[in-house]
């Protein structure tokens, strides 16, 4: 239990890099059922973040190795003998997890599949066709999306439970996956590397988005809250209460300002700032950093306060961080060449 601590940071990190895979094909499909003009200009820089499938399920497998290390309930349940339900069967979390990701990850690689043949064909056939896989891609993100809010965080304290958890978990992580994508974007721009070019209003287009998920991701926050806190239910509140103000309080409250209070007050106040690419890159960083803190909170403090550790205090949780993140980046490097959209 004392290295859980530690160990939530491979959970955190496999969370992110899951979810921009997931979220960048799902947005590109979303701008597609819409009908959006602009899906154009981006849905190729969209999709190349599917590079970090491959890695998100090793970094799945290694947390599924660790067992008692990912899941503490699972050394709760060896050492006390406590019973869990039936949803907590360890050899059942692993099937439907393993099985849940292989499902996905072939839609989502057919729906990339059948983009790019819709760029290069004119069959009716191929566009029906990519039409009826990307009706089903945001129905895919919804149901996976909450078996892993359920099996990564939700459940980590066995008998909490929260109606509204799968969607607060991945209407925050599409809202982390904007604000990392347009960063990228800009990045990319500023780089000089494009073998192609976007329009500005891009960047307008992002951040009324971005605002957008930043009202709903505060929205289910707050009722999710409101409604343990009203109903005065103290099981439930114990959770919230832990993290809210004891040794985790300050991560708590700064995840809140980033991806709330800084986003909302700096997009919603003054309309130019949604219009320049300096401003929407500090709120992006924000929110990035407000997003792994916000998945970190939940995942480590979901055991007694006493075993709360501080993230990035010990070489482990740096040195995994940034070897996941030196393979995410060369993965989508790699990505975007192939696409053509860089040059190497």
């Amino acid at each position: 239990m004392e290295n859980f601590g530690s160990w939530s940071v491979l959970t955190t990190n496999f969370l992110v890099v899951l979810y921009l895979a997931l979220a960048g094909v799902t947005f590109a499909s979303i701008l597609h059922l819409a009908n959006g003009k602009w899906r154009f200009q981006v849905r190729y820089y969209a999709v190349s973040l599917a590079a970090l499938f491959p890695l998100a399920f090793v970094l799945l497998l290694v947390l599924l190795g660790g067992g008692e290390h990912t899941f503490p309930w699972l050394a709760q349940a060896h050492d006390d003998g406590v019973h869990l339900g039936g949803w907590l069967d360890y050899p059942f979390l692993v099937v439907r997890e393993i099985l849940g990701f292989v499902v996905v990850a072939v839609l989502f690689g057919l729906f990339i599949k059948y983009q790019h043949l819709t760029s290069v064909s004119d069959d009716p056939a191929v566009h029906r066709r990519f039409r009826n896989i990307a009706l089903l891609i945001p129905f895919a993100y919804v149901l996976y999306g909450t078996m892993v809010a359920w099996d990564f965080e939700m459940t980590l304290l066995p008998g909490w439970h929260s109606a509204s958890f799968g969607v607060y978990q991945f209407v925050s992580m599409f809202q982390g996956f904007l604000a990392f994508f347009v960063l990228m974007l800009i990045v990319l721009k500023r780089s000089g590397k494009l073998t192609s070019d976007y329009k500005p209003f891009v960047f307008n287009y992002m951040a009324q988005l971005i605002l957008a998920f930043t009202i709903l991701w505060a929205y289910f926050y707050f009722t999710q809250y409101l409604i343990m806190w009203y109903g005065r239910l103290p099981e439930e509140m114990d959770r919230f209460d832990n993290m809210m103000f004891y040794g985790l309080a300050p991560i708590w409250w700064l995840f809140l300002v980033l991806k709330a209070f800084i986003p909302f007050l700096t997009l919603a106040t003054w309309t130019p700032n949604r219009h320049n690419p300096a401003v929407i890159g500090f709120v992006a960083v924000c929110i990035i950093v407000g997003t792994w803190l916000e998945r970190y909170t939940w995942i480590a403090g979901s055991v007694s306060p006493e075993y709360y550790h501080i993230p990035m205090s010990s070489i482990f949780d740096i040195v995994v961080t940034l070897v996941i993140f030196a393979v995410g980046w060369f993965s989508v490097k790699k990505a975007l060449n192939h696409y053509g959209l860089t040059r190497a």
